[in-house]
């Protein structure tokens, strides 16, 4: 693996500067169809908290919230991703519904049962302990809400160079069991793009 492939693949777990900008720009394009089949998945009322872990440039919450307006909650490892979601979400961000802040999905600062729905596209191949972030995300999930965790298959992933180290890869099983572990009884798998990309919703 070269260092450039390694430094990429860096960038997609932690985005930051120019780089990471440009990064988080190809990431919208090329997942589309993830952020289609979430935007289509999540209902939620006005009233209502929706958590994106892993946020990046704020693409994913500003489709949701031309949905439907509603509190929006970020988190993210990247400061500079703190900077440039606000700056995309500024209609949120105006209408006092836009709460972003730098962080780790493990180590969550909201209150039990607050969301009503948590998405994520692309970050939990970076989770420092996987089972632990799904526990903190079940823990403020509201009773019967959904987490929809995107991803791109293992098989797919093995199949570029800048995933080579720094990612850990699942099939739809892995995940499945690591969410019992986590405490989640009710988890299904939707398929995305046939043999590269899949969601699986934790519901609590």
């Amino acid at each position: 693996m070269s260092k450039f492939s390694e430094y990429i693949g860096s960038q997609f777990g932690n985005p930051r500067g120019f780089v990471g900008r440009i990064c988080t720009i190809i990431m919208n394009v090329i997942n589309q169809a993830m952020y289609k089949n979430v935007v289509a998945l999540v209902k939620v009322n006005a009233e209502d908290n929706i958590l994106d872990v892993g946020f990046g440039n704020g693409y994913l919450l500003q489709r949701l919230y031309r949905k439907q307006k509603c509190h929006m909650y970020g988190i993210d490892i990247s400061e500079d991703m703190v900077a440039a979601a606000t700056a995309r979400n500024a209609c949120a961000a105006g209408d006092g519904n836009l709460y972003l802040q730098e962080g780790d999905c493990c180590d969550l600062t909201f209150e039990d049962n607050f969301f009503s729905a948590v998405t994520s596209i692309n970050t939990i191949y970076f989770w420092n302990d996987t089972v632990w972030g799904l526990s903190e995300i079940r823990r403020v999930l509201k009773p019967g809400a959904t987490f929809y965790n995107v991803v791109y298959s293992k098989e797919w992933l093995d199949k570029l160079s800048y995933t080579k180290k720094g990612f850990k890869k699942f099939e739809p099983e892995d995940l499945i069991a690591l969410g019992n572990k986590a405490g989640f009884e009710d988890i299904t798998v939707k398929e995305i793009v046939e043999g590269r990309s899949f969601v699986v919703m934790y519901r609590k």
